[in-house]
């Protein structure tokens, strides 16, 4: 699948991006994150998460593993980097299944936990500040999603 690609020329607008995907999703969505170290993805989820109403200070959750965040829709960020080893079952699928966005950066790690419909988002250093955003969807909802951005973007 080759995907949405999206150049992103700042930080900015790599989280007004973010903001614009958050305000299409609902309910249940989950969203992977994958890509070059220090591409943008913090950036990006925060973009999520102002787009979602979220007022606290969206960080990475290396430590915590997962943060909740209340907005108009609760914001599930993951970081599964420190699970590559683990068999435990931290009850993903309630964060999946919930009623917020889930977004989960190393998803690679919990791959077999995933579920089948999500979109799958890479970030990529491309020049000194600018970024490759590429949306991968999985299921039609996302599908949707990806064409509604592409139309507005090549519109603006």
């Amino acid at each position: 699948m080759s995907g949405y690609a999206f150049i992103m020329k700042s930080p900015e607008e790599t989280m007004e991006f973010g903001e614009k995907l958050a305000e299409k999703l609902k309910p249940g969505c989950v969203l992977t994150l994958e890509g070059d170290l220090g591409a943008g993805k913090t950036t990006f989820t925060k973009g999520i998460g102002k787009g979602l109403g979220v007022t606290k200070i969206v960080n990475s959750p290396t430590f915590t593993i997962i943060k909740e965040y209340e907005g108009n829709i609760p914001l599930y960020h993951m970081d599964a980097y420190r699970l590559e080893e683990s068999d435990e079952d931290l009850g993903f699928g309630e964060y999946f299944e919930g009623e917020g966005v889930t977004v989960v950066e190393w998803a690679k790690f919990i791959h077999d936990m995933l579920p089948k419909e999500l979109l799958r988002v890479e970030i990529y250093h491309q020049r000194e500040s600018e970024r490759r955003l590429i949306l991968r969807p999985f299921g039609t909802f996302y599908e949707s999603v990806c064409k509604e951005l592409q139309h507005e973007s090549t519109s603006d």
